[in-house]
């Protein structure tokens, strides 16, 4: 009998093989190693760019018009990952997208931080009538249609990369608002803000050296969430056109300029397009992670 069940038993290397596995995967779950590597490929390509780009992303050669891979048929080896309508090196284009990307990102996301994080300390400590102005005009903002206000803006001061970096800005700073005057009114009813009033402490003490502190999570969280959004809204805005202009190799510009081609050159507006997707949705795992590791309201679940 225990020889028929030793039989039916799994061998013993499948199952070291089976909580090898379980151990990678229980590891990679808890620690967001894979996003992380994503990420850093993006900081890397966007500082390191032209010392990584094989070819100068504006260099035009019509004779590899539309050229495949390296590993097709009609591939060269000039072009790794093929060339785009005018025969420009597609690989070289989508690393200097990440220098763009991540310059966008790092002043826009920068800019909003500050003011929205600005805003919602004043109206979360001061309330009364300052808090609802404050609110009025962050449910006004939400309110406006982005796309079109950024349509209008192209047609009435032109495409450029400095507009471009104002808009994300402005289209950052509300949700920092809400969330931080959130804290702050459940901050402000603590004893030790209580007791810096007592001591005489001035109202911009109090909200650098007592409760700014006390947010510095929650902003840190939103932060990383807004990354991916504003880069996937930057594509956005390219691709409709109300974004980097043409020739900067942006990623969001690269998928519109090649998507006649989708058909006969897949190539040049797939690998941009990878690109938003892997980075977004990397940033995303990464907020996520960050959001349950940060905020005590979930690590005590």
């Amino acid at each position: 009998m225990e020889k028929a069940m030793d039989s039916l038993s799994p061998p013993k290397g499948a199952l070291k093989i089976f909580s090898g596995i379980s151990s990678v995967w229980t590891f990679l779950r808890r620690w967001p190693v894979i996003p992380g590597i994503i990420i850093f490929l993006l900081v890397t390509c966007g500082v390191f760019a032209p010392l990584i780009a094989p070819l100068d992303p504006l260099e035009q050669d019509l004779r590899l018009r539309n050229a495949p891979p390296f590993w097709h048929e009609e591939g060269s080896t000039s072009r790794l990952v093929g060339a785009d309508h005018v025969g420009r090196d597609v690989l070289s284009r989508v690393i200097h997208g990440a220098r763009i990307s991540l310059v966008v990102v790092t002043v826009s996301l920068t800019s909003g931080v500050l003011i929205g994080t600005t805003l919602g300390l004043i109206a979360g400590y001061r309330g009364g009538i300052v808090d609802e102005l404050i609110m009025r005009l962050v449910d006004v903002w939400m309110a406006l249609p982005f796309v079109l206000l950024a349509l209008v803006a192209v047609i009435v001061l032109g495409a450029s990369l400095g507009l471009v970096i104002a808009l994300l800005a402005l289209f950052t700073w509300s949700s920092f608002v809400r969330f931080v005057r959130a804290e702050v009114l459940s901050l402000r009813e603590r004893d030790y803000v209580a007791l810096a009033r007592v001591a005489g402490c001035s109202t911009t003490r109090i909200i650098l050296r007592h409760i700014l502190p006390g947010v510095a999570n929650t902003i840190i969280v939103i932060t990383t969430l807004r990354v991916g959004q504003l880069i996937l809204t930057e594509a956005t805005l390219s691709f409709i056109g109300a974004g980097i202009p043409s020739p900067t190799p942006a990623w969001g510009l690269m998928v519109a300029e090649e998507r006649s081609y989708i058909v006969t050159a897949w190539w040049s507006a797939f690998f941009p397009g990878l690109a938003i997707f892997l980075v977004v949705m990397s940033l995303n795992f990464m907020g996520d992670w960050m959001r349950d590791r940060f905020d005590p309201r979930l690590r005590q679940l």
